[in-house]
């Protein structure tokens, strides 16, 4: 099940908005595919996606512990193979 978040477009604007936390982000392509499953701290995680072009588009959900996002990743990482 995918995140249940909107998408919005992996630009610098989002990349700012994006909290300082930890949690879970899904990269998508302009169509919608999800294209990977991460985690981490978000605007960092995010800056990285950016700059090196992974996506398109991003939804996220924050996590209280990167633990916690680490395995909310893996569950989401599952149903995609």
């Amino acid at each position: 099940m995918p995140l249940q978040k909107p998408w919005r477009d992996l630009d610098r604007s989002t990349v700012s908005s994006a909290p300082d936390r930890p949690g879970v982000y899904e990269l998508g392509d302009s169509s919608g595919t999800v294209l990977a499953v991460e985690s981490g701290v978000l605007r960092d995680e995010l800056k990285t996606a950016l700059a090196y072009g992974d996506g398109d588009q991003v939804r996220w959900t924050e996590t209280h512990t990167l633990e916690r996002a680490r395995e909310i990743a893996s569950e989401h990482r599952d149903r995609l193979e």
